[in-house]
């Protein structure tokens, strides 16, 4: 019986759209930093599932001796990919309701 090891996950890459891009780039005072720290957020976000597939790995392929890190890694990215998700929906719903109002 032959076992086929596991290959690694790659971490998805996240790329924003050219409007929003130029936006970014073209903004001033608060508005360059709120993106400058959403995109350090989405940042830290994506190292959080990248650590904890990589643990992951290590804990299928008998790598990682304490199964306990990988099992606090991956709630950690769970939870900050709830909140990040929860966020969005909330700025949405803000986006919509300011939309909505007639002058």
């Amino acid at each position: 019986m032959s076992i086929t090891p596991i290959s690694a996950v790659s971490a998805a890459s996240f790329s924003m759209p050219a409007e929003v891009t130029t936006a970014v780039s073209g903004a001033e005072g608060s508005d360059a930093a709120f993106a400058s720290q959403l995109t350090s957020a989405v940042d830290g976000i994506q190292g959080l599932q990248s650590t904890s597939s990589e643990l992951a790995v290590r804990a299928l392929t008998g790598d990682l001796s304490d199964v306990h890190d990988y099992t606090i890694a991956a709630t950690e990215a769970a939870v900050a990919l709830e909140l990040a998700s929860a966020l969005r929906n909330k700025m949405v719903d803000s986006i919509t309701e300011v939309l909505r109002i007639t002058v």
